[in-house]
């Protein structure tokens, strides 16, 4: 299993606004090799906060394939009629990571 992470810093106070955007489903889910997602809150950073988006995948080329997918290019078009204001979003870092062992209850 591969687990990407999407670290992303952001204003302060728009991490928790900003969370439910990436757990509202919207095809994702229906993706070859989709595991799961999921957004952590980095805690204890008082000049911004910083949000980690984590994807499951199964392969890494499943990982790959969404990122060419509809459903990727749909998930991060700005909406349309103008502008929505400026973005909270001040710079993001991807990381991919294989799960080598894991203990669960």
């Amino acid at each position: 299993m591969f687990i990407v992470t999407n670290r992303i810093k952001m204003k302060s106070g728009f991490a928790e606004k900003m969370a439910p955007r990436f757990t509202q489903g919207g095809g994702i889910e229906e993706l070859q090799g989709f595991i799961k997602i999921e957004t952590w809150s980095v805690q204890g950073n008082d000049e911004h906060d910083e949000l980690h988006v984590n994807t499951y995948w199964e392969t890494l080329e499943d990982f790959e394939a969404w990122k060419t997918s509809d459903v990727f290019k749909k998930a991060h078009q700005r909406p349309s009629g103008g502008s929505q204001g400026e973005s909270p979003m001040l710079g993001s870092e991807l990381v991919i990571s294989k799960l080598e062992t894991s203990l669960e209850k």
